[in-house]
């Protein structure tokens, strides 16, 4: 099974590839980004395409590992102890006697 997940994971990386390929070839035109006052050179779609691709990528690999909530290793199990604050002879007394 672990097999066949990353064979659809490499087919879907794959075919992400090929259409940014594709998508890049159809459109050479030079694009700049605005961001607030910052503004990048003149580069392609395809360039620009795949650096995100990329970037989105990495962050979405590496986020989940930073953002995951530290674990108690030695947690302790859940045994309750019912007579915790009883004494040893009301441990061996008959609760139905005095009934």
């Amino acid at each position: 099974m672990k097999n066949f997940t990353n064979l659809i994971t490499a087919l879907i990386v794959a075919i992400w590839i090929g259409v940014i390929a594709v998508f890049s070839i159809q459109n050479i035109t030079n694009v700049s980004l605005k961001f607030l006052t910052f503004q990048t050179i003149n580069i392609p779609i395809g360039v620009v395409l795949t650096f995100s691709v990329g970037v989105g990528l990495i962050s979405g690999s590496i986020l989940p590992i930073l953002l995951k909530k530290p674990t108690k290793k030695n947690k302790p199990k859940l045994k309750r102890n019912l007579f915790r604050n009883s004494t040893k002879q009301e441990l061996e007394e008959d609760p139905l006697e005095n009934w």
